[in-house]
C-alpha cells in the first residue's frame, strides 16, 4: 500500500504547505439482508470526510487504527485510492478491523451489532497540516479519545479544528453520559457541524438555533445544524443566523451525506482563508454571513451531488462547476 499518493493532479493553485489532517474510524460494514444475503463496505465518518477533502484536491493525512487482515487491507486500500494519505501508527497486528454489522429485517429496519478497536497511537500530525477534523466515534471510544484530545490541543497552537459529533446512542450511551465529552470537544473547535437528529438526542426540546447559541458560548465560532432535505442552518462568528434550502433533486440514497457536507464545508472554508493558521482563526471569528456562505454552498453542493449516487460518492471539484 502506497502511503505517499500525490495529490488529485486537478488541485488549484494554493498554498502546498497547509496540510489538513483527519482522525476517526476506518471500519467495516457487514450488512445481513433478510433474503441471507451479506455485504461488506468500507465505512466510517472520518474517512468519509477524508476521502472527501482529497477529491476536493487538498493534501489530506488520515489518522485511524485497522488491522492487519484482510479487511484491514481493504480499507487501508479504499481511502489510499481515493488520495488518502495514511499516517504512521493507523495499521496494527494488535486487533483485528473493526466491524459494524447490520441485520436488516423485513420491515427495512437494522439492528447493529459492533465490534469496535480503538487503541490509537499518539498521532503525530504533519508538521504543515493547518487544519484537523474529528468526529464521530473515535472522539468518544475509550482508550483513543484521549490521542484524540491530544491532537487537538497540539495543533490549535498554530491551525483551526472542525467538529462533527455524528452521534451513535448504541455505542456512545445515554445523552447525559455523552454530553460533557461533546461539549468538551465543541468547545476546543472552530467549526461544529450536526444534524437535526444529534441535536434531538443530545438536547430533547431544544431547537437548532438555542443549540448552536450554546455551542458558540462554548467557544465554537461557526456552528451549524443539518436539516436533512430541508438544507441547513447556520450561526457566523458574528451571531446572525441564516438558512439555506438543499440541493437535492433525485436521491438515490443519503448514505454520508453528511460526511460529504463536512468535506465541502471545511474545503470551502479553507479556501476562503477562515481555517488553516492562527490568522485564519481570527477571521472566521469576524466572518458575517456573506463570508460565510461561499463554503455553505459548496457543502451543499457536494451533499446534493453524494445523494444522487449509491453509497458514501465523494464528489471531485470538477463535478461542482
Amino acid at each position: 500500500m502506497d502511503t505517499t499518493n500525490d495529490m488529485n493532479p486537478s488541485t488549484p493553485d494554493r498554498d502546498p504547505g497547509r496540510a489538513v489532517a483527519v482522525i476517526g474510524e476506518l471500519l467495516v460494514d457487514v450488512v445481513h439482508t433478510p433474503d441471507g444475503a451479506t455485504a461488506e463496505h468500507v465505512g466510517g465518518s472520518p474517512a468519509n470526510v477524508a476521502l472527501g477533502l482529497a477529491r476536493l484536491g487538498h493534501d489530506t493525512w488520515f489518522a485511524t487504527l485497522v488491522g492487519t487482515d484482510d479487511r484491514g487491507i481493504r480499507c487501508a486500500q479504499h481511502v489510499e485510492d481515493g488520495g488518502v494519505h495514511l499516517l504512521p501508527g493507523s495499521i496494527s497486528d494488535t486487533h483485528p478491523t473493526s466491524t459494524a454489522e447490520a441485520t436488516i429485517d423485513d420491515s427495512g429496519a437494522a439492528s447493529y451489532v459492533f465490534d469496535l478497536h480503538w487503541d490509537l497511537a499518539p498521532v503525530e500530525l504533519p508538521p504543515d497540516a493547518g487544519h484537523l477534523h474529528i468526529g464521530s466515534i473515535g472522539t468518544t471510544l475509550r482508550p483513543g479519545d484521549e490521542e484524540v484530545t491530544a491532537a487537538v490541543h497540539a495543533i490549535r497552537a498554530t491551525g483551526t479544528v472542525s467538529y462533527d459529533p455524528n452521534v451513535r446512542p448504541s455505542i456512545m450511551g445515554s445523552p447525559d453520559e455523552v454530553r460533557p465529552r461533546i461539549e468538551e470537544l465543541v468547545a476546543l473547535s472552530d467549526v461544529v457541524k450536526c444534524s437535526e437528529d444529534d441535536i434531538d438526542w443530545l438536547y430533547p426540546g431544544q431547537s437548532p438555533a438555542e443549540v448552536m447559541a450554546h455551542w458558540a458560548g462554548l467557544g465554537s465560532t461557526l456552528t451549524l445544524v443539518t436539516l436533512g432535505g430541508d438544507g441547513v442552518t447556520w450561526r457566523a462568528g458574528t451571531g446572525d443566523v441564516d438558512h439555506l434550502p438543499a440541493l437535492v433533486d433525485d436521491v438515490v440514497d443519503t448514505v454520508g451525506a453528511g460526511d460529504s457536507f463536512m468535506a465541502g464545508l471545511v474545503s470551502g472554508l479553507l479556501d476562503a482563508g477562515l481555517l488553516g493558521n492562527d490568522a485564519a482563526r481570527e477571521r472566521l471569528k469576524h466572518a458575517g454571513l456573506p463570508d460565510v456562505r461561499p463554503a455553505i454552498d459548496r457543502a451543499l453542493a457536494t451533499s446534493g451531488i453524494t445523494v444522487t449516487h449509491a453509497g458514501a460518492y465523494a464528489p471531485t471539484r470538477e463535478e461542482l462547476a
